[in-house]
């Protein structure tokens, strides 16, 4: 038996039709979240993720991890993410001035503190207080930072030492790296005799250890805020800025050392 040429190429741009849109279909199904997400977030919000995945079925997000100041870089030139997760205020009012992100869906998530580390095996000692001197501590060595001109935690760690009148005694000593997992490593391996980090980083590798915590009035207030990005359409977006606020997420910062402040930007 044989079909009307017309009838078979109608059939033909039909069942092709079909198959686009199921394919159009599979895949919004299937788009993943993109999160951009502060380098010294990853042991908590890789935790964080995973629970969320398992309680809602989802699939897993895909979470780039990098300093602050180069993720909001990043979504300005217009690399596609759904949701930003800044290590300070400054880089998420950044991006919030470029207009990327939704201003209804910030807050302020998370607070920490930055703390001076050694290699897990050192007898190195320090009092951090007025008139520090970590250049004698060093010797020969090098304090390993994160950017101080650009990374939340080199920018905290910088801040603290000026107010305390070490600064100028150690500039000359940094070892900056290019984020605070970074500057973590170079302790980590032995690289560098001290290093500054959140203290939540310390928590995470058990090859540092902390030597001595930065008094909270020598710095900004260390905050993680949280927002959807302007031209993310996923609404698993909003599912797990919720999942995240809650207590689901809770136990993996708290784990970590992280207090939880899940206030509206408005009430930071």
């Amino acid at each position: 038996m044989s079909f009307p040429r017309r009838q078979v190429l109608g059939f033909a741009a039909s069942l092709l039709i079909g198959l686009a849109a199921a394919t159009s279909q599979a895949q919004a199904q299937s788009k993943e979240l993109v999160i951009f997400a502060a380098a010294s977030l990853k042991n908590a919000l890789d935790e964080a993720a995973a629970s969320w995945v398992k309680e809602s079925g989802k699939p897993a997000p895909k979470i780039s991890y990098a300093a602050s100041s180069a993720l909001a870089k990043q979504l300005e030139q217009g690399a596609p993410a759904d949701m930003f997760l800044s290590a300070d205020l400054d880089w998420m009012d950044y991006v919030a001035g470029k207009k990327l992100i939704k201003p209804e869906t910030r807050v302020s998530l998370l607070a920490n503190r930055i703390a001076l580390i050694a290699p897990s095996d050192s007898k190195a000692t320090a009092t951090l207080a007025l008139g520090v001197d970590l250049a004698a501590t060093l010797g020969a060595g090098r304090l390993a930072m994160a950017n101080v001109d650009s990374v939340p935690a080199g920018k905290y760690g910088k801040a603290a030492l000026e107010k305390l009148g070490g600064w100028d005694k150690v500039k000359d000593k940094v070892a900056q790296a290019d984020n605070v997992r970074a500057a973590l490593l170079l302790v980590s391996r032995g690289e560098a005799p001290l290093g500054i980090v959140y203290a939540t980083d310390a928590a995470a590798d058990p090859k540092v250890k902390v030597i001595a915590t930065f008094p909270e009035d020598s710095h900004p207030p260390i905050i993680y805020p949280v927002a959807v990005t302007k031209d993310s359409a996923n609404p698993d977006a909003a599912a797990f800025l919720t999942f995240l606020r809650g207590n689901g997420a809770k136990a993996s910062f708290e784990k970590q050392g992280f207090t939880v402040l899940n206030k509206p930007a408005s009430s930071s």
